[in-house]
C-alpha cells in the first residue's frame, strides 16, 4: 500500500467514496500508521480492533491529559467548553456526566416526541410539494432535528438560525478547532449566549431538558458552569448532526438503490431494519473521536507508543467482510447488523434513540409523500462537507 498522510483523508475525491480505500487498510493493515505533524498516527479499521479499542478504556483514553507531559498538560488551554464534553473523558468523571444528563434525556421522554416529529416531517413536505423539486438538506433533513432538539432543550424559536450557524462552523473544523478565528468567534458568541439562556432558566424554570440540567444532580454533585456550556453544544452539536445525516446518506442510498427502495415503500414495517442498515451502510459519523495510547501497546503486531493518537474509522469496520456478509450490498431486510455507527462501550452516542425515531419518521414520510422522489443530479457532482467525524452531503437535491 502506499504511504497514507493525515491530508489525503480530507480531499474531495476521498470524501466522494472511502469506502474502497477502507477496505484495502481492512484487507492489508488493520492497524496502520501514518505520519500527523504532532508525530505517529494510527487507523483502526478491521471491526474486531475497532471494538475492541472501543471498549478499552484503560490502554485508549479520550482524555488527552493522560498521556501529556507535565508542562503541557498544565498549560492546556480549558477554556474551550468543548474540551469539557463527557466524550472527552473516561469514568469515573464521564460516568458522573452522562449520569447527570440522562435523568434528563430518557427512553420515555425521545418517545413522546414522536407527534410533533411526524408533524414537523409532514410540514416541511407540504411546504414544497407543489415545487416538485427540493434541496433534501436545507429544506427538510436540516431543519428538522434542529427544531427537535432545540424545543427539547428549550431554545427559543427566533434563536435557532444561530444555533445552526454555530453548529455548523463548529462541527466543519472537525477536531482542528485551535487556531481558527471563525471556530473560536462561534465558540464566545455560542457561550455569551447560553449564559444569558442559563440565568433565564434559573430565575424562570420551564419544561425542558435545559431546566433539568440546571436542576440534576445525584449525590449532591451539579454540572458545573463549563460542563453546561459543554453539555448544551454536545447535545445541540450531535443532537441534530447526527440525525441530518442519517436522513441526507439514507435517502441517497435508498434512490441509488431503487429495488430497496420499492421494498420499503411497499412494506413500511421494515422502516426498522432499514434505519439500521442505512446507519451501517453510509452511516453519519465516518470516524470516532480520537483516542490516545496510555502506555505502549501492541496492537496486531504493530507497536503503538505511548500518547500516540488513535483514530477508528467506524464506517469502514461497519463494511468489514469478516463482520457483514456483501458489506458493500445495501439489504434493508438485513436481520443481525450489530453495527458500529453509533460507537460501543462507555461512550455510546447518547442521542441513539433520538436519531432512531427521527430516522425512521422522515424516511418512512418521505416515501410515503413523494412515493416517485429521485435524484435531481448526478451522484459524483454531489460534494460533501470536510473533515473526518462527521459524513454528510452539503446538498441533495431531488425531485419527485
Amino acid at each position: 500500500m502506499q504511504n497514507l498522510t493525515s491530508s489525503d483523508f480530507f480531499g474531495p475525491e476521498f470524501k466522494q467514496n472511502p469506502y474502497p480505500y477502507y477496505a484495502q487498510l481492512t484487507a492489508n493493515a488493520p492497524v496502520y500508521r501514518f505520519d500527523m505533524p504532532s508525530g505517529a498516527g494510527w487507523l483502526i479499521t478491521r471491526y474486531d480492533l475497532v471494538l475492541q479499542v472501543l471498549k478499552d478504556d484503560a490502554h485508549f483514553t479520550r482524555d488527552m491529559r493522560k498521556v501529556l507531559p507535565t508542562r503541557e498538560r498544565m498549560s492546556l488551554n480549558m477554556a474551550n467548553p468543548m474540551d469539557s464534553i463527557m466524550l472527552n473523558f473516561d469514568p469515573p468523571d464521564h460516568t458522573r456526566l452522562r449520569a447527570l444528563v440522562s435523568k434528563g434525556f430518557t427512553p420515555r421522554l425521545i418517545e413522546t416526541l414522536r407527534p410533533r416529529i411526524q408533524e414537523l416531517s409532514d410540514q416541511f413536505i407540504e411546504a414544497v410539494q407543489a415545487h416538485g423539486q427540493m434541496d433534501l438538506i436545507e429544506d427538510f433533513a436540516l431543519p428538522l432535528p434542529i427544531i427537535v432538539i432545540s424545543e427539547l432543550l428549550g431554545v427559543p424559536v427566533e434563536d435557532r438560525d444561530k444555533f445552526r450557524q454555530w453548529s455548523s462552523i463548529i462541527i466543519s473544523a472537525s477536531g482542528n478547532l485551535q487556531g481558527s478565528e471563525t471556530v473560536n468567534r462561534a465558540f464566545s458568541e455560542f457561550v455569551a449566549y447560553l449564559d444569558s439562556l442559563f440565568e433565564r432558566r434559573r430565575t424562570e424554570p420551564a419544561d425542558d431538558l435545559l431546566t433539568a440540567l440546571l436542576q440534576a444532580e445525584i449525590d449532591g454533585e451539579m454540572l458545573q458552569t463549563h460542563e453546561l456550556y459543554a453539555m448544551v453544544m454536545l447535545l445541540l452539536i450531535a443532537g441534530h448532526e447526527t440525525t441530518v445525516n442519517l436522513i441526507g446518506n439514507g435517502m441517497l442510498a435508498l434512490m441509488q438503490h431503487p429495488d430497496q427502495m420499492k421494498k420499503l415503500q411497499d412494506d413500511p414495517t421494515l422502516i426498522k431494519l432499514a434505519v439500521e442498515e442505512l446507519l451501517r451502510y453510509d452511516g453519519p459519523v465516518e470516524w470516532a473521536t480520537p483516542r490516545w495510547a496510555t502506555e505502549p501497546i501492541t496492537l496486531e503486531g504493530q507497536p503503538i507508543g505511548r500518547g500516540d493518537i488513535i483514530f477508528i474509522i467506524l464506517a469502514a469496520a461497519d463494511h468489514d467482510p469478516a463482520q457483514f456478509t456483501m458489506p458493500d450490498e445495501l439489504d434493508i431486510a438485513r436481520e443481525r447488523s450489530n453495527h458500529l455507527a453509533f460507537g460501543m462501550g462507555v461512550h455510546y452516542c447518547l442521542g441513539a434513540p433520538l436519531a432512531r425515531l427521527e430516522g425512521q419518521i422522515a424516511i418512512n414520510t418521505l416515501l410515503a409523500r413523494l412515493p416517485n422522489i429521485h435524484l435531481a443530479a448526478a451522484p459524483e457532482t454531489l460534494t460533501w462537507r470536510p473533515g473526518f467525524i462527521v459524513r454528510g452531503l452539503h446538498t441533495l437535491p431531488v425531485m419527485f
